[in-house]
């Protein structure tokens, strides 16, 4: 690194002790999507994939809505 260089700010004191491995980090959460390989129908996939970016959040969420309409079905009719 250049001699030269100050930073504004201060390093945190387990980095200025020299030891990286008392660094304490916080802990790691479980991934919230998993991913899968799923087939389309080519000519489906091209729609969502014309919307722009985001075409797989989007398939997710309308998986979502039918997901959570079928889940309102089985809970009305109980």
């Amino acid at each position: 690194m250049n001699d030269d260089f100050q930073t504004s700010w201060s390093e945190p004191v387990s980095m200025q002790q020299g030891d990286a491995s008392t660094v304490q980090r916080p802990p790691v959460a479980a991934p919230l999507k998993q991913i899968v390989t799923i087939r389309l129908d080519v000519d489906m996939l091209k729609w969502f994939k014309a919307a722009g970016p985001g075409y797989q959040t989007r398939i997710n969420q309308i998986l979502r809505e039918y997901m959570e309409a079928q889940q309102a079905e089985r809970d009305a009719a109980q």
